[in-house]
């Protein structure tokens, strides 16, 4: 079928292309010299099991004036609509640009208006949410319980985006240009044509492509004016989105620093609490330890004994050594940790210094 038809071999190597596509080439035979064009959608999942994409690939004969060539799509394309539109078209067909035009005109049909409108809604109802103004009862966006429902918030905002996002101008825009420069390969390919001996009829037919040649191209005019319009729109909605994730973000981190500031008190209360059971228990503890050491055998207040034992001084032998040692481990033990503290705090700061170097 590509020999038979001339159909542009390219289009093997651009059988999994991204995004909207349109390439168009003259192969240069000069016995029976081609238009190749290749136009079509890459193919994307939706719900699951469904896709829109859609391919053509043609060939025109400047010889014959024939366009051959070879188009698939799915059903959920606009395939059926654009064939449908080109059988009604019969009488302006010779032109080989009509039929990629006609699938473009669907790529930019007032659909694209429609779903930037509905953003730029969408996201006047997110600015009011976050605003917290008096219709926030009407948003039915980002609110639960009268308080802020983040990730609500977060889903709506990223649906919005991507809503945004869907058939960006620019790629259109892009498409219209290529389409310029194949309608001007192909008009001065076909108007150095020799046109000696041409009958009525071919030359009646002639005017009708050259009329329908400027039609084409005061049409992709108007859909590069209508797609930048489109761009700055869905470029304003784009920044109008970011500021309100940037409100959202900051108003996350202000819940996230009353929550801290909560726990720091809560923590800080709870330290008082145990610094006051600290201090009772200083302050009876002197009573304590003497209420325990008059209770130990060495001592003996009754009428008929000595009160004060002769052993006395093995009490504080061994008291006071012990004493010491655990004051001692007490300081060796907490300047371990100071030692510790300070080598953490040079890591830190090391850290912090490579990081800005980097």
């Amino acid at each position: 079928m590509v020999q038979t038809f001339h159909l542009p071999l390219r289009a093997i190597e651009v059988s999994s292309f991204v995004g909207p596509f349109f390439w168009s080439s003259e192969d240069y035979d000069d016995a029976d010299p081609h238009l190749h064009i290749i136009h079509g959608k890459s193919h994307y999942r939706n719900n699951g099991n469904k896709t829109r994409g859609w391919q053509m690939l043609l060939s025109y004969s400047f010889k014959t004036n024939i366009t051959s060539g070879y188009v698939k799509g799915t059903p959920t394309s606009d395939l059926g609509n654009a064939l449908a539109l080109l059988k009604g078209c019969v009488t302006q067909i010779a032109h080989p640009m009509l039929f990629p035009l006609i699938f473009y005109s669907y790529d930019v049909s007032p659909r694209n208006e429609a779903r930037q409108h509905d953003a730029r809604n969408r996201t006047r109802r997110l600015e009011n949410a976050m605003e917290m103004t008096s219709s926030l009862e009407k948003t039915g966006l980002g609110f639960h319980h009268g308080g802020l429902d983040v990730d609500s918030l977060s889903r709506d905002l990223v649906e919005c985006h991507g809503s945004v996002l869907w058939k960006p101008p620019q790629a259109y825009q892009d498409i219209a240009i290529e389409l310029e420069n194949a309608m001007e390969s192909f008009w001065n390919s076909w108007t150095s044509m020799q046109q000696a001996e041409l009958t009525s009829t071919e030359i009646t037919e002639r005017k009708i492509v050259e009329k329908l040649h400027k039609s084409m191209m005061s049409r992709i005019h108007f859909y590069k004016v209508k797609l930048r319009g489109l761009e700055n729109y869905a470029q304003i909605t784009l920044e109008r989105l970011t500021v309100q994730r940037e409100a959202r973000d900051a108003r996350f981190n202000v819940e996230m620093a009353g929550e801290q500031r909560r726990i720091s008190h809560a923590s800080k209360r709870d330290g008082t609490a145990m610094k006051t059971l600290s201090f009772v228990g200083a302050l009876f503890l002197p009573g304590t330890f003497l209420a325990t050491v008059f209770g130990t055998s060495f001592f003996n207040f009754e009428s008929d004994a000595d009160p004060v034992s002769a052993h006395l001084w093995i009490y504080f032998v061994v008291t006071i050594p012990v004493t010491i040692l655990v004051i001692i481990f007490w300081i060796w033990y907490e300047t371990k940790h100071r030692r510790e503290d300070v080598d953490l705090e040079k890591e830190i700061q090391n850290m912090s210094k490579n990081a800005m170097y980097v």
